[in-house]
């Protein structure tokens, strides 16, 4: 399939990889030229603006969008419209609030376009193990695009969750669910790192993936991080959120579900910007390990 795609940064490169691998043709545009040049070394075809990629898209357009939540977004959409006709469809597959999708949706709806939501789990892992996809959407507009999900995806790894909103629904939830696992993992080595035993943590998040009811993805990239720097020195123990786990809590509140776990998880990497520790060391390396998010390191 032939797909505009907009949005180079770390995941949305990797992604145009993986989609190139699989045969599709590939039109990128993204504000910084030098993603550009790295997607036409891959195969993509090259374009110097919104429009430009839109008229080199034939029949009905689909158009990948992975930038930042927001802001960035509509602007997006806004540049698109003007340019797209009736049953064309726009993907947004960032970390958008799922309530602006739904607001987003009904904007697209009234001129005929297709707005699909999908949340995309991976990291930069994704390239080569797939991205997990859950959308929303049209149902004919989500059946169309099917042929982009399976080739971005592993096998069972892509999901059509409902109604516009849905998929960045899902992906909120899933989002605060990672903050709260990777917070017991982080209290779990610090009471390790802290205890009169002088353990090795390397050793020991490398013998928790054998067998132990613990065992998982994170488990493995907390082992990579501490091959690295064992004791963790040379990172600071300050942990940023991108929004989603604030948007679950909200809606737990919204909803009257008591989400302790989520909640709690989400105010300690508050209190990483206040505090040194080695649990919101762990909680950085981490992020850094599965998404490549940025770590501020110990000044020498």
């Amino acid at each position: 399939m032939k797909i505009g795609f907009i949005g180079l940064g770390k995941m949305g490169l990797n992604m145009v990889h993986r989609l190139l691998k699989d045969n599709h043709e590939i039109v990128v545009y993204n504000r910084s030229k030098e993603q550009i040049l790295e997607a036409e070394k891959l195969g993509a075809v090259a374009s110097e603006s919104v429009e430009d990629l839109v008229n080199k898209l034939e029949g009905r357009k689909v158009i990948w969008l992975m930038v930042p939540s927001g802001k960035p977004v509509d602007e997006n959409i806004d540049a698109l419209l003007p340019h797209l006709k009736k049953d064309d469809i726009i993907i947004d597959g960032g970390n958008s609030y799922f309530k602006e999708t739904i607001t987003r949706s009904g904007l697209c709806k009234q001129k005929g376009i297709n707005y699909v939501d999908c949340g995309t789990s991976g990291g930069i892992w994704g390239l080569k193990e797939g991205y997990c996809l859950m959308y929303g959407g049209n149902k004919n507009a989500v059946e169309y695009c099917e042929t982009i999900f399976k080739s971005l995806a592993p096998e069972n790894g892509y999901l059509y969750c409902g109604e516009s909103g849905s998929g960045h629904f899902v992906k909120m939830v899933h989002n605060g669910i990672e903050y709260g696992m990777m917070q017991a993992y982080a209290e779990g080595f610090e009471i390790l790192e802290k205890s009169q035993f002088n353990i090795d943590l390397t050793a020991v998040s490398e013998v928790w993936q054998y067998g132990s009811v613990v065992r998982s993805w994170l488990l493995e990239l907390a082992h990579l991080a501490l091959t690295d720097d064992p004791r963790l020195e040379n990172i600071k123990g300050f942990v940023q959120d991108s929004g989603e786990g604030r948007w679950t809590v909200q809606t737990a509140i919204e909803l009257d579900v008591p989400a302790h776990i989520i909640t709690s998880s989400l105010f300690n990497r508050f209190q990483s910007r206040q505090d040194e520790s080695f649990a919101m060391k762990m909680l950085a390396a981490l992020r850094n390990q599965f998404g490549g998010h940025a770590i501020k390191k110990v000044d020498n």
